[in-house]
């Protein structure tokens, strides 16, 4: 065992503050509207008048860069849009236009994680800048709130950021709220599986954010580990955006006392709760962990060798190793794009733009912005007939680089789930390696979520035995390729 290398923990925790203060300082000015005077919405003739809600503040901050240059990609590669900076998406586009039809970038919201600020954005960007259309927003609790707000204004047409709450689509039901992605219990599917039958895992700990999405995140994993026979033996869940963990870590059982840990503790508190598990319970062994939060190299970079053999939940976009010639071209053109962006992924510090087209925050919203496109191409440019125009988004299958997307019922995304191990690369570094893809999971989870089942919470789901359409039937990805 090695214990976390936290020199390395530490520069990577100030990085992250300088993403955050640096995310905070910039931002698109808004424009109002086609002349339109401040506070007064335009008239509706006909244009799509276009909304990001991203967050500039809170435990997500330091992804706003990302998620707006997501949105701001799939204008330029679908709907013709020039970018105003090479260096950075947050000074907006111009030229958006779809079968004649303009798109105009009106504002981009900036929230902090609560539902009560992201309220207070999206009515600034409908009720005052006019616009008609929302890509966003980012997290859980923001995406119930919007959701129920797109659902109290029927000629709004919202489409999810990467909000990844279950209750945002399963329950509120909004017709004008699209999801092309998988919430956070799907990007869990098949990793109880392995961990059951593959490392002998008969028991775990979970602990995640106390919020929506930290609810769902969980729950996937435990209704996929429970599945196969495994055990839950406590459940911990500390506020979003705790700053001391050291509590909530002595909930925990101790290294001994349990097979595994699963973590969906996300933001700026995957640094601060991984040292105060370290500085409670010991050493991180990889061969113990498993969770959400190892997506970001550099987390899993920070957290040394000592981390390898964690397995991790599927997010967004797949693994860097993954790779095909539509990736590759996705990658090229957002290279072509820009010089270079600041994104989460390189501290905020320019970078190629292909490093924050592949990381999930950027892919959830390009994605958004794809189906902005081709929904308005399937309604040969009008937005007239809102009824029309939602229905023909629900009929869309997006052929997106990381694998096609198509909607369940409720306009939730049903996507294929890449499970990844951390391993060490010939130079040392602790890399992604994609080891299986469960294909086609939706957000009903095999029947063991719907519309009148309770919310993911601290309690639900419980720990039971079912069966999974998916166990056992993961297809195996060696080398980066999936062995279909």
């Amino acid at each position: 065992m090695s214990r976390i290398e936290r020199p390395k923990v530490r520069a990577l925790s100030l990085a992250v503050g300088l993403v955050l203060l640096a995310a905070g300082c910039g931002g698109y000015s808004d424009s109002g509207g086609s002349g339109a005077p401040p506070g007064a919405a335009p008239a509706d003739d006909g244009t799509v008048r276009l909304g990001i809600l991203g967050e500039c503040e809170g435990p997500f901050g330091g992804f706003h860069e990302d998620v707006v240059a997501g949105a701001t990609f799939a204008m330029v590669e679908h709907a013709g849009a020039t970018v105003k900076s090479r260096t950075s998406a947050l000074d907006g586009f111009t030229g958006a236009q779809v079968a004649g039809t303009p798109i105009e970038l009106v504002g981009i919201g900036c929230g902090d994680d609560t539902a009560d600020r992201i309220l207070q954005e999206v009515r600034r960007l409908v009720e005052q800048l006019g616009a008609n259309v929302i890509i966003g927003p980012l997290s859980g609790d923001e995406g119930i709130a919007v959701a129920e707000y797109a659902k109290s204004n029927p000629d709004l047409t919202v489409f999810a950021g990467l909000a990844g709450s279950q209750e945002a689509t399963l329950q509120v039901q909004a017709p004008n709220f699209f999801r092309f992605y998988g919430d956070g219990a799907i990007w869990n599917a098949g990793l109880g599986d392995i961990q059951y039958n593959k490392e002998g895992w008969r028991t775990v700990a979970v602990i995640a954010d106390d919020y929506s999405f930290g609810h769902t995140s969980t729950a996937g994993f435990i209704a996929d580990f429970c599945a196969v026979g495994g055990q839950v033996t406590h459940r911990v869940f500390p506020p979003l955006g705790t700053t001391d963990y050291s509590s909530y870590i002595a909930q925990l059982p101790d290294p001994d006392e349990v097979d595994g840990y699963f973590w969906a503790v996300g933001g700026t508190g995957t640094q601060a709760s991984l040292e105060a598990f370290v500085d409670a319970k010991g050493n991180l062994t990889g061969a113990q962990h498993t969770g959400n939060f190892f997506f970001n190299p550099n987390l899993a970079q920070a957290l040394g060798t000592g981390i390898a053999g964690a397995y991790v939940g599927g997010f967004a976009a797949l693994p860097a190793d993954v790779r095909t010639p539509q990736i590759d071209e996705y990658l090229a053109s957002a290279d072509a794009t820009w010089e270079s962006l600041a994104g989460a992924l390189s501290s905020n510090q320019p970078a190629p733009p292909s490093v924050t087209a592949a990381f999930g925050f950027f892919y959830g919203y390009y994605s958004a912005g794809v189906a902005l496109a081709q929904g308005l191409t399937a309604v040969d440019g009008s937005i007239a007939d809102r009824a029309a125009f939602h229905a023909a988004i629900s009929d869309l299958t997006l052929d997106l680089p990381y694998g096609d997307v198509r909607l369940d019922e409720n306009r939730s995304g049903i996507v294929d789930v890449g499970i990844s191990r951390l391993t060490v690369n010939d130079t040392g570094e602790v890399v992604q390696q994609t080891v299986a893809i469960v294909p086609g999971v939706d957000q009903t989870f095999g029947g063991t979520f719907g519309p009148d089942t309770p919310s993911p919470s601290r309690d639900f789901p419980r720990c039971e035995r079912r069966d999974l359409p998916w166990t056992g039937k993961a297809i195996p990805v060696v080398g980066g390729a999936p062995q279909r």
